[in-house]
Formats: structure tokens, C-alpha cells, sequence
């Protein structure tokens, strides 16, 4: 039998026993009844319980929804890692509206141009942030959103510019809210804007079905277990802090909020609560192995990190694990809700040496638990590439951790998706094990002299300089050559280098074609996740006037 009169489908419909759509609030609701008295959140002295976040963030769901909204609306928030910021990610989605966290370190017209193309009803505002909110309201060609005060006393200065305070909000909402779950699992649940180098920015739209299945695929993936203690040191606007407000919410475990990254606050906050994971860049973690009071040996305590981007420099993970902190490279973007990839590690890593396992663990490495498939293709055939670690192709992702698709761009969306396949525009190859090892962003290939050129292996060169702290390789013109490598060099506190000693580090290290011909030194700028804006750096030396010989 086949088709309509299989047997397995005769009379075995979906019904609401056994069957609900896929949604992340679920897992609050869950907290909350099972582990009502556990500690949900703690910041500056406060701190609250899983029975007490489900309350507020169900009252927040009950203001949300007194000013009429409902399913579809947008609320924008522009707020740092703060426990409301962690709570309008349950409460949004309960009032069946769909978040936007906006970038902190956006400029007026950036956040006009999102709050329209958007259609924020509703904006939550932190005081450090009013001045640029204000002038952005006034820069919108839309309507403008509804301000609510997110007030912050651990931050002093700001000014209110909304017309409700996030307590007194808080406060009017009804704690017996009947929270909206999604009808479909695929409705949106989140809207998070791409940062775009040039143009505007797309606008990337995720669902239930994807915040659940990335939510649990991070604990799978980082070793959560029951009851983790998670420090915030990624931004929670940044792809919704990979899924970790939800994934928290699943693990019943601690959300150790953090207003800013700072290395001292950190390694304060890590023996008090007894932080037991984070996340975050490369740069965050340089950060922390280069801070004068960073602790080593003894003194440090065991914590898991996920580190993600670009292949992170074996001086970083070394480092790290010198701190404390072991790390586990996770590879995503955007477009897939964060992470969507891990190097998972194999047995008889621990027993390599930590250049050795440093080579391993840099890798992007292979699918999450729960995304159905990540490898590299070509992009004109759409066949995966040999596992020889030499072929290079498109890193490309497919699976339940996909966004629904970039908001009201159907060209974009469907250029993204050709061939069935979600293209990143990442260049990388596979090992012979299957591992996806990124060598660069399609842009920022150097092709000096017909030869390709990964500033990533530059890069990686360069941080094991003992006074380098940040490095950035891009292309620049040259005569001859077409194009030539560029570095970009952040000394360590106190540290000296010259650009002749540089050079010749490099030339020892590698062939001398891919050896930077010139050195910049100076703050590389960056963005709030902690990503080198290379895009600037190729505007300094004019990258798009190279020409390719």
C-alpha cells in the first residue's frame, strides 16, 4: 500500500496529544515547574529564580499584549546583558511577536533603517543607549515604535526618553498571562540583522522549529548537562546570544549576566558563582589569556568556552587552556541561528601535544547534533569537494537550522538557498576525515601573483609573535603583484615591534609570497561581538583597487 491508504497513515492523525509545535518557550515552563526555587539570573546584587522569571516574563507578555500586540509584531530592544534583555526573549515570543535585539554599537541612521524595514512597534531602550535611539526615532520614515525605559543602576548617566519604566511595565502585567505558543512551529520568532559591510543590512528571520532544535543542539555540543552556570560575555543581540537564552532555560541553569566584557569583572564573576561555561570570539578570549590578573595553574578555575568565527589561532587556544578555559570551536553565522557546526573532539585528543590539539580543535568541524548537514561544495556543480584538504569550495549548510529566509528580499533568500543548500560564502576544504576547515571569506582571499593567498594562515603566523595581541591580514594593491598582503598589527601592553621584524617573523614561518609586505600598526578596529572589521582595514589601503595578476 502506498500514498493515502498506507496503513501507517490511516486514522493516525496529529491531535494535540501527540502532537505541539516545536517552540523554546516550553523549556521556561518548564524550569519553572520543575526547578521553581533554582537561581534563573543574578547581576549586580540581584538576582531571581526560575519561578520568578516565568512570572515576570509572563507579565512582560501581558503589558506587551495590552498595547495590542500579537502575531507578527515586531518589538525591538537595544539593551546590553541585562536580565530583561534575557527575559524579552521568552516574553516576546509569549505575546506571540517575534524580538529584534539591535546591535549596541549601531549608529542613528542603522537603526532607523532597521526599525522601518522591520516595523518595531515597540522599542525597550537602556539609558546608555537613548541619545542614538532618540535620534534614530527621528530619522524614520515609518512609524515610530513605542519606548519603554529599561533602567539599569549598575549604569550611571542616560537620560529616559520612553514613556513606561521596564518595572512598572513589568509590574501592571498579569502574572496568569496565557502565553500565545505558536500555531506552526514554523513561525518567526526572531529577526536579526546581518552586519553588512556595504548597503543595507538583511534582515534574517528564524523560527520556533530552529531556536528549539539550536537551543538543544548547544547543550549537546558544549557539554551543558543539568544546572550549568553561564557567564554572558557574548552579546545577547548577537544571533539572540547563539540560542543560550533558551538553552539555559533548558538546562535549568544560571544566567550570570554582564553589561560589558571586562576582564577583571569576569574572572571576579567566575570563582563567586562558579561559572562553569561561556561563549564568545577569538578577541574575547585573547583578551582574557592577556589580562595582567588573568589566573593560571592552580589558580584557575575549569571552564568550557565555545569559541567561534573564522579558524581561532593556535596562540589563543593554547592560551586559554593555560587560564582555565577549554575550548570547543563552533562555526555558524547568522543565516543558522549562530552556531551550527562543532569541531567535536575525538578520543586520544588530550593525550597530543597542545600545538597538536590546538591543530585539531581549530577545525569548523562537522554538523550540530541536531542540523542536518554541513560540508563544502562547489559552487557550480553543487558537488562536495574531496576530503583531501587541498580542494577548496563553499562552506554550505542545510537542515532545521536554517533561517525561514532574509525578510522581504526574495531574491536574496532564494540566491541563498540555490540548489538546496543555504551558501555562506565562506571558502574552505575537507580533511579526510570530513572536517570542514574554513580558509577564508570569499572577500578576503589575497591572490597575489595568480597564487591564492588565506590571510587566516597569515593571521595565525602572526599571533604567535610574542607582541602581537591582535592581528588582521588584507589585501593591498601592488604594481607587480596585483595584490599583496597587508598586516595589521595590535601590540600587547608594553610590547615593541617593528615592521622589518615583523616581515622577517613571517618569512620564517612561511612561503614569501603569502608573507605580508607592509605592517600597520595601531587599534584594529572591532566590532561588539569582537570581530576585526576588515572591511575598514581594506578601505585604509584601497583593497578594491588591487588587481589580480
Amino acid at each position: 500500500m502506498s500514498g493515502a491508504q498506507n496503513q501507517y497513515s490511516i486514522g493516525l492523525d496529529k491531535t494535540p496529544a501527540n502532537y505541539v509545535p516545536l517552540t523554546p518557550l516550553s523549556f521556561l515552563a518548564r524550569s519553572a515547574a520543575v526547578y521553581p526555587d533554582h537561581v534563573s539570573t543574578v547581576y549586580e546584587g540581584r538576582s531571581f529564580t526560575w519561578k520568578q522569571t516565568y512570572e515576570r516574563c509572563k507579565r512582560l507578555a501581558s503589558h506587551l499584549a495590552g498595547h495590542g500586540i500579537g502575531h507578527g509584531d515586531t518589538i525591538a530592544a537595544m539593551l546590553p546583558n541585562i536580565p530583561a534583555m534575557n527575559e524579552l526573549h521568552f516574553a516576546v515570543p509569549m505575546a506571540g511577536a517575534v524580538l529584534n535585539a539591535l546591535n549596541i554599537r549601531l549608529d542613528a541612521p542603522s537603526i532607523a533603517f532597521q526599525l522601518d524595514h522591520g516595523g518595531a512597534r515597540i522599542i525597550l531602550v537602556d539609558p546608555e543607549f537613548s541619545g542614538v535611539i532618540a535620534e534614530a526615532l527621528t530619522l524614520m520614515t515609518g512609524p515610530k515604535p513605542f519606548v519603554i525605559d529599561v533602567d539599569d543602576a549598575a549604569f550611571a548617566g542616560g537620560t529616559r526618553i520612553g514613556e513606561i519604566e521596564y518595572e512598572a511595565a513589568v509590574a501592571q502585567g498579569d502574572p496568569a498571562f496565557v502565553e500565545r505558543p505558536p500555531a506552526d512551529e514554523w513561525d518567526a520568532i526572531a529577526l536579526s540583522y546581518t552586519s553588512g559591510t556595504t548597503g543595507n543590512p538583511k534582515g534574517v528571520v528564524t523560527h520556533h522549529r530552529g531556536a528549539y532544535l539550536n537551543a538543544v543542539s548547544n547543550i549537546l555540543a558544549g557539554n551543558l548537562g543539568q544546572h550549568p552556570v553561564y557567564l554572558w560575555t557574548l552579546p545577547m543581540f548577537h544571533c539572540n546570544g547563539w540560542c543560550f537564552p533558551w538553552t539555559v532555560a533548558a538546562t535549568a541553569g544560571v544566567n550570570v549576566c554582564l553589561r560589558k566584557v571586562d576582564p577583571a569583572k569576569i574572572f571576579e564573576l567566575i570563582p563567586k558563582h562558579g561559572v562553569t561555561h561561556m561563549c564568545g570570539a577569538p578577541i574575547v578570549y585573547n583578551t582574557l589569556i592577556n589580562a595582567p590578573d588573568a589566573p593560571t595553574g592552580g589558580k584557575a578555575r575549569p571552564v568550557v568556552g565555545l569559541i567561534a568565527g573564522a579558524a581561532p589561532p593556535v596562540a589563543v587556544l593554547e592560551g586559554a587552556e593555560r587560564i582555565g578555559i577549554r575550548l570547543t570551536h563552533v562555526y555558524g553565522l547568522t543565516e543558522v541561528y549562530g552556531p551550527a557546526s562543532v569541531c567535536a573532539e575525538q578520543p586520544g585528543w588530550d593525550g597530543l601535544s597542545a600545538d597538536q590539539r590546538a591543530q585539531l580543535k581549530r577545525r569548523q568541524g562537522v554538523s550540530y547534533p541536531l542540523q542536518e548537514g554541513v560540508t563544502v561544495l562547489d559552487p557550480k556543480t553543487m558537488q562536495e569537494v574531496p576530503r583531501d584538504g587541498q580542494t577548496v569550495g563553499e562552506v554550505m549548510f542545510r537542515g532545521n537550522i536554517v533561517m525561514k529566509g532574509y525578510l522581504k528580499n526574495e531574491k536574496a533568500t532564494q540566491e541563498a538557498f540555490a540548489g538546496g543548500w543555504f551558501h555562506t560564502g565562506d571558502l574552505g576544504v575537507l580533511d579526510e576525515h570530513g572536517y570542514v576547515i574554513i580558509k577564508d571569506r570569499s572577500k578576503d582571499i589575497i591572490i597575489s601573483g595568480g597564487e591564492n593567498v588565506s590571510s587566516v594562515e597569515v593571521e595565525d603566523i602572526l599571533y604567535k609573535h610574542p607582541a602581537v595581541l591582535f592581528a588582521a591580514v588584507v589585501a593591498k594593491p601592488d604594481a607587480k603583484w596585483g595584490e599583496v598582503p597587508c598586516a595589521f598589527i595590535e601590540l600587547k601592553d608594553g610590547a615593541k615591534a617593528t615592521e622589518a621584524e615583523i616581515i622577517a617573523y613571517c618569512r620564517e614561518h612561511m612561503s614569501g609570497f603569502k608573507t605580508p609586505k607592509s605592517v600597520v600598526f595601531g587599534v584594529i578596529p572591532k566590532t561588539s561581538t569582537g570581530k576585526i572589521q576588515k572591511f575598514l582595514l581594506r578601505n585604509e589601503v584601497g583593497s578594491a583597487k588591487a588587481i589580480s595578476a
